[in-house]
C-alpha cells in the first residue's frame, strides 16, 4: 500500500490497527473499500437503470454510488428501492431542485440531498460537530464542495494523519480512501444503526441479505443518455 498526500492508493487494503467498529459498520466499510481499484472513473451521467438493484458500470460512478453499492453488498439494503418507495408515498417531503413532478428511480438514489432526507426520515441523523472522535466507523457524512456541489463519504476504521478517521468516497477520480473528512464544510452526519437498517429494508419491500446476496443489475445503456454534474441537471449529485 502506498500513501501519497493522505491518499491510500491500493485495492484490497491490508488490515491496519484502527478504530473499533460494530459488525454492521465493519461490513459497510469493507464493502466500500472493496471498490478501490474497481471504480476508477467519476461519471455523473444520467443512465436508465434496472429496478431494483440497478447500477451503472462498476468502473464508474459518483460519490453516492459508493454508498449504494456498499449497502447492497454489506447489508442487502437497496437505497434505490427504499428511496423510491418513500418518495412515492411522500414526494413533497423531498428536495425539489431538479424540476421533477414524480420520483425517478434511475437517479433519485444517486443524489445526495435525497439520501440526506431519507436518512433524516429513518432516524439516522446526528448532530454536526468538528470533534473527530464523534465520527465512528460506518458513519455517513455529507459535505458541500466548491460550486455548491453536495458530496457524501463513509467513515472508515482507519485513523488518518490529521487525527480524523479516513473516509472512503469518490470525489472525482474513482473510489479512494483518503484523509479528507474535514476538507469541506460538513452538512450532515448519519449513523446506520441496526434499527435504521431495518427501516430501510422495510421500505424497500423485500428482505435483502448481506454478504453480496443482492443481485446487481448493470444497465446495458451503461454510459449514459444525458449528462449533468450539477444539482440542476439530470445527472447524479
Amino acid at each position: 500500500m502506498q500513501t501519497l498526500s493522505g491518499l491510500v492508493v491500493a485495492a484490497g487494503l491490508p488490515g491496519t490497527p484502527g478504530l473499533t467498529a460494530t459488525p454492521e459498520a465493519a461490513a459497510l466499510v469493507r464493502a466500500a473499500e472493496g471498490q478501490v481499484g474497481v471504480t476508477t472513473v467519476y461519471d455523473p451521467a444520467y443512465v436508465a437503470l434496472d429496478f431494483p438493484g440497478g447500477d451503472v458500470a462498476p468502473d464508474r460512478g459518483v460519490c453516492t454510488d459508493v454508498l449504494v453499492r456498499a449497502l447492497r453488498v454489506a447489508h442487502g439494503v437497496d437505497l434505490q428501492a427504499a428511496l423510491n418507495a418513500d418518495m412515492k408515498a411522500h414526494f413533497a417531503k423531498y428536495p425539489s431542485g431538479w424540476g421533477l413532478s414524480r420520483p425517478d428511480r434511475n437517479i433519485d438514489h444517486r443524489r445526495v440531498p435525497n439520501l440526506r432526507r431519507l436518512f433524516e426520515r429513518t432516524g439516522a441523523e446526528l448532530a454536526l460537530t468538528s470533534d473527530p472522535a464523534a465520527f465512528l466507523p460506518g458513519d455517513i457524512v455529507t459535505s458541500v464542495l466548491p460550486g455548491n456541489l453536495p458530496h457524501v463519504m463513509i467513515v472508515t476504521d482507519r485513523p488518518g494523519a490529521t487525527g480524523a478517521p479516513l473516509v472512503v468516497h469518490n470525489i472525482g477520480a474513482g473510489t479512494r480512501v483518503e484523509d479528507r473528512l474535514f476538507d469541506y464544510p460538513l452538512t450532515g452526519h448519519y449513523r446506520l444503526t441496526p434499527e435504521v437498517l431495518a427501516k430501510l429494508k422495510a421500505l424497500q419491500g423485500w428482505r435483502g441479505g448481506g454478504g453480496g446476496h443482492l443481485t446487481l443489475r448493470v444497465s446495458r445503456s451503461a454510459f449514459a443518455t444525458s449528462g449533468g454534474a450539477t444539482t440542476g441537471g439530470r445527472g447524479a449529485r
